[in-house]
């Protein structure tokens, strides 16, 4: 994996007719709130299809170190003997969360309000990533945070030796900072309130509430007001993650483009507040249907089939959408450029500080690959080239960051020629099983 060993060039040829069953991880959002949650009860909390990426393995690794016990039984199966809120243990040795920006910043949520003292780092792309969003709002709890200039890795979390509880509106859409201070908020005494104007991902409100939480959600003209009772005496659960929409689009978005394919991916979850890819995909005229909807562990889950879609137009997808699909605007713009038309993508900031600047990785690697790509500071509009139109034939750089590898991996399987990535290692902190999955599909991806 990148940042942890050399890296790893991949190159994927165009191919024809992806078919078959695409059984891919589990959520990696819900992993992670899992693993933290269950150390955070009182018992042993089980755990089926956790995803065994890298990211989730680290978070784990982290919930040892905080004192919970941790145990792999078998294939996505673990359980998780936790210590109780407030229960973290001083850790030993420096908290290593890799490449996950998700994993760190729920973590120092969870440690911030607990009189203990904890150092994180991670590899050389999250160290890039701005931590005071996070380390902001915990310092009003009580935290302090000491790190390098700009807010960054590595840095020590002193929680707070008599946390209060806190109000907070969140500045911008981010599940991340809202998940984080309502972590802090379990072992503050009285109400943490916290206020978003846009709804983010709800895992964290979810799972509290299924942990026993007292957690409250209402919907005003502020925006959603979420309201915590902290203390509480969290009980251990039984957790099925569902299967993760954000790995789900590889194998979807590849399927409408590769002339020919037809794909089933089976049990993936479409809570709301993550399922704004696949709207967008059948506006733009995606032959992509729900099958065997259903509900698992409180989650909406259903089947998904998509079928080869020539006649895709670009469209201009709602600046109020990007919440529910943040990390799958990389893919989306690999759809966009082998549709019809313009693609235009709006209020979508928040892509300038993931795991990289995901609008300048993607734009210079559409441009390299024939597309027509305009950008600015929070926008990006893709000039497609319609079925089968792109050239390929470039190399991209991926910047340490799985989902532009894989998007890009995916390109060159509808190009007209191969295309490569520098470094498709970092592909294994999410969907550590991408390469043999899309390969048993029909895809032809190789090391380069």
């Amino acid at each position: 994996m990148s940042g942890h060993g050399a890296p790893v060039a991949m190159k994927s040829h165009p191919v024809a007719g992806l078919k078959g069953i695409a059984e891919v991880p589990g959520d990696k959002s819900i992993s992670h709130r899992a693993l933290i949650l269950g150390a955070l009860s009182v018992g042993e909390t089980k755990i089926t299809g956790l995803l065994e990426g890298q990211d989730v393995l680290d978070t784990a690794q982290a919930m040892r170190d905080f004192g919970a016990e941790v145990i792999r039984h078998g294939p996505g199966a673990w359980s998780v003997h936790g210590v109780g809120v407030g229960g973290f243990a001083e850790p030993g040795r420096v908290i290593d969360c890799g490449n996950s920006g998700t994993g760190v910043r729920l973590i120092m949520g969870a440690m911030a309000t607990t009189p203990i003292t904890a150092t994180f780092t991670g590899d050389a792309s999250l160290n890039k990533r701005p931590m005071a969003r996070v380390t902001d709002p915990l310092a009003l709890f009580g935290a302090r945070a000491v790190g390098r200039s700009g807010g960054r890795l590595p840095m020590t979390i002193v929680g707070a030796a008599e946390p209060v509880p806190v109000r907070y509106a969140v500045p911008v859409p981010s599940a991340q900072v809202k998940s984080a201070v309502l972590l802090a908020g379990l072992n503050a005494p009285g109400r943490t309130v916290v206020i978003e104007r846009e709804a983010t991902r709800d895992h964290t409100e979810r799972m509290l509430a299924g942990f026993g939480a007292e957690i409250t959600v209402e919907d005003t003209p502020q925006g959603r007001v979420i309201t915590l009772t902290g203390q509480p005496e969290l009980q251990p659960q039984a957790i099925a993650v569902p299967r993760d929409p954000s790995s789900a689009a590889f194998p979807v978005c590849a399927a409408l483009i590769v002339p020919g394919s037809d794909v089933l991916v089976p049990g993936i979850g479409l809570n709301p507040t993550r399922a704004g890819l696949f709207t967008t995909l059948q506006e733009m005229g995606a032959d992509l249907t729900f099958e065997a909807l259903r509900e698992e562990g409180g989650e909406p889950v259903a089947d998904l089939r998509a079928r080869f879609s020539p006649a895709m137009k670009g469209i201009e997808v709602p600046p109020e959408r990007a919440a529910s699909m943040i990390d799958e605007y990389p893919i989306l713009s690999v759809v966009a450029a082998n549709a019809e038309g313009r693609t235009v993508m709006r209020g979508v900031k928040e892509l300038r500080v993931k795991e990289s600047d995901r609008i300048a990785a993607m734009a210079d690697g559409l441009r390299a690959n024939g597309v027509t790509v305009e950008d600015g500071p929070d926008w990006w509009i893709v000039t497609g080239k319609g079925a089968g139109g792109v050239p390929g034939g470039a190399v991209c750089a991926t910047h340490l960051d799985h989902r532009i590898a894989m998007s890009f991996l995916i390109l060159g399987m509808a190009a007209r020629a191969a295309v490569s990535v520098d470094d498709g290692g970092p592909i294994a902190t999410s969907f550590p099983i991408f390469g043999p999955l899309m390969e048993r599909l029909g895809a032809r991806i190789e090391a380069a």
